[in-house]
C-alpha cells in the first residue's frame, strides 16, 4: 500500500482518528535507539541513507503515518540532545528519553513514558524501511488478542550448530522470523516486563510469559534490520525502489531544517 493511501486509511472513516486505533484510543510509537551496535559500530543509526540519517527514516514514517498520536524516541544518552534536534519539527508530540543497558530496558523506558496510551507500537530504529501499511496492519492485528508481531516465514533451512559441526537441521515448516513493529496494549506489555527481570530479545516472549496468545501478521523480507555493512547497501537499494513506488515519504517532502539538526 502507497504511504499516501495508508495515511489516507488512518484519516477515513467516522470512527477512525488520527493518531488512534478505530475507538479513538491513543497510539503511541516508541523507536528504539539505544543499542550498543556492537557489529557496526554505535554511530550506524546516524549513518547516511539517501540523504537522511538512517534513524530518520523510521522516525519520518511514524510520523507521518497519521496513525501515531505521540512519537517516543528511547536514545544513548550521548544522543539525546542530537535526537531532540531531529524531532523538533514534527507535527506531532514527541519525546526523548534514556535508553537501558539491555533492549527490554529501554522498551520498558519508552512504555513507561508513555503513560497516556492505550497502544504502543515497538520498533527497532535499526528497521528504516518499515511502512505505514505495516504499522496499520500491526494495529489492526492487535485489536484481537492486545498484541501482534510482524513477522516472515523462515526461507533457509536452520541448523543447530555445536563446535563447529552440525548437530540438527531443524523443521522449517511453522517457523517464522520476528520483526518490528510489535503492537501491544501499553498495560499488558508494562505487566509482562514487571513480571519478571529475564532478559529478551523481543517483547513477545515476554507477554507469551503471561500466558497472552500472540497475533502474527505478515512482515515484509524487505524490512531488514542494518547491523552489517552490506546491510546499508541492501537498504539503499530498497529505499530507492519502495521511494519509485511510493511506499515511503521521500526525502524533498521532509524538512531540509531537521536533515541539517542531525548532521
Amino acid at each position: 500500500m502507497p504511504a499516501s493511501d495508508a495515511r489516507r486509511t488512518a484519516r477515513s472513516g467516522s470512527e477512525v482518528h488520527v493518531g488512534a486505533d478505530t475507538h479513538g484510543h491513543l497510539v503511541a510509537g516508541i523507536i528504539l535507539a539505544a543499542g550498543a551496535s556492537t557489529r557496526m559500530g554505535a554511530g550506524k543509526l546516524w549513518l547516511d541513507l539517501h540523504g537522511l540519517p538512517v534513524i530518520a527514516w523510521s522516525i519520518r514514517t511514524f510520523a507521518e503515518s497519521g496513525l501515531i498520536g505521540q512519537l517516543i524516541v528511547v536514545a544513548a544518552t550521548e544522543a539525546e540532545s542530537r535526537m531532540r534536534r531531529l524531532l523538533e519539527d514534527l507535527a506531532i508530540p514527541t519525546a526523548v528519553v534514556a535508553g537501558g543497558k539491555r533492549r527490554r530496558d529501554s522498551v520498558r523506558a519508552g512504555v513507561e513514558a508513555a503513560a497516556s496510551a492505550e497502544w504502543v507500537v515497538v520498533h527497532d530504529g535499526a528497521r528504516p524501511l518499515v511502512t505505514p501499511d505495516l504499522i496499520a496492519r500491526g494495529v489492526a492485528a492487535a485489536q484481537e488478542t492486545g498484541a501482534a508481531v510482524a513477522a516472515v516465514p523462515i526461507v533457509d533451512t536452520i541448523k543447530r550448530v555445536r563446535n563447529d559441526v552440525v548437530a540438527e537441521t531443524l523443521d522449517r515448516e511453522g517457523l517464522w522470523a520476528t520483526q518490528t513493529p510489535q503492537v501491544y496494549r501499553r498495560a499488558l506489555l508494562l505487566r509482562a516486563h514487571q513480571r519478571t527481570d529475564a532478559d529478551a530479545t523481543d517483547d513477545a516472549s515476554l507477554v507469551e510469559g503471561l500466558g497472552t496468545s500472540v497475533r502474527v501478521y505478515s512482515g515484509a523480507y524487505g524490512n531488514i534490520k542494518i547491523t552489517t555493512p552490506g546491510d546499508m547497501e541492501l537498504a539503499s537499494k530498497l529505499i530507492a525502489s519502495m521511494l519509485a513506488k511510493q511506499e515511503m515519504v521521500p526525502p524533498e517532502l521532509q524538512s531540509t531544517r531537521a536533515r541539517e539538526r542531525a548532521r
